[in-house]
């Protein structure tokens, strides 16, 4: 039996429009017509100009800085369609805000990642399509359908062409213990070997790097993470490989370009050559250095949103 509407529908709150219009343009469909404003007082305002009654709504909103003002802008046009009768709602969350509050880590903690999961599925939205999340468990979150996309093939393949016939110069690197997993499927990809950096953190932000498991001497290093947030674990994994572990080049690829507080400088001031991100959130021009290289997660989101109206299979994309 076939769900969804008589036709798809492409929306966009204000975080990652350039985002949308790609996708939109992708799947051959103008981006749908809504008025997203903010009242003097901070209130949002939504309208659609459009109809949406029977339509298949997909809403593109990364929940990226600032986290609770997109947020809000992505619940309320939810709440919208499905005052206005779309006949499903798929919120497209590139960057899905709140990823690291997974668990309790200490006493009395909330566990916000849930919390907005509940909001979202309150809100009305029937699908929820995303990238990358920092903590896979969060797909039990939600009490609709999650469809969950990686990076890892997108930035493989960028980086398999670059290396060519020198990969045995390569080696992948993760910059900490929790992201083994996703590293080693990086070197699978790119049939490389794989080293760890081992470190300690010392406090929410800080960390110290401890010793580097594997041979990196004479080797040019890919360092591999979901995101980069203050960027102090990947550099310090950068200046670690290089000074102790003998590496003669960083590069670094990362789904999420959170960039915050003093990351950017951190970037600038490290022995990274180059970064390879994905536009699931919009760099701004002040934030945007040299060393940036950006690939586009448009093609890949259009894939899958035609993939769920058409009702196939979504994880056969990464096969």
């Amino acid at each position: 039996m076939n769900f969804h509407g008589k036709g798809i529908k492409i929306f966009a709150a204000n975080s990652n429009i350039r985002v949308a219009k790609r996708i939109a343009n992708a799947l051959k469909l103008p981006l749908g017509k809504a008025e997203v404003k903010t009242f003097s007082d901070g209130e949002i305002s939504i309208s659609l100009q459009e109809s949406v009654r029977g339509s298949d709504c997909f809403i593109v909103q990364s929940t990226c800085n600032p986290v609770n003002q997109n947020l809000m802008e992505l619940l309320i046009m939810i709440d919208a369609m499905k005052r206005a009768s779309a006949a499903r709602i798929t919120a497209v969350i590139p960057y899905f805000g709140y990823a690291r509050q997974d668990r309790k880590s200490k006493a009395r903690d909330p566990i916000s990642a849930k919390l907005v999961a509940d909001l979202i599925t309150t809100a009305g939205a029937d699908r929820v399509l995303t990238m990358d999340l920092h903590a896979q468990q969060i797909q039990g979150f939600f009490n609709i359908p999650v469809d969950h996309l990686v990076g890892a093939p997108l930035l493989a393949s960028f980086i398999k062409n670059k290396i060519q016939s020198n990969a045995d110069e390569y080696i992948v690197v993760s910059p900490d213990l929790g992201s083994v997993t996703r590293a080693r499927n990086f070197a699978t990809r790119l049939s490389l070997p794989l080293a760890i950096v081992d470190k300690r953190r010392q406090k929410a932000n800080v960390s110290e790097v401890m010793n580097i498991i594997g041979d990196v001497k004479g080797k040019r290093v890919i360092l591999v993470d979901d995101m980069i947030d203050t960027a102090g674990t990947l550099c310090n994994s950068a200046k670690a490989v290089i000074e102790k572990g003998g590496a003669i080049e960083v590069s670094a690829c990362a789904t999420h370009a959170v960039l915050s507080g003093p990351a950017i400088e951190r970037l600038k001031d490290s022995p990274i050559d180059k970064l390879y991100l994905l536009d699931t959130i919009p760099i701004p021009e002040s934030k945007f250095i040299d060393k940036f290289n950006i690939l586009s997660v448009s093609s890949l989101f259009a894939e899958a949103i035609e993939r769920i109206y058409e009702d196939m299979p979504v994880s056969s994309m990464f096969n």
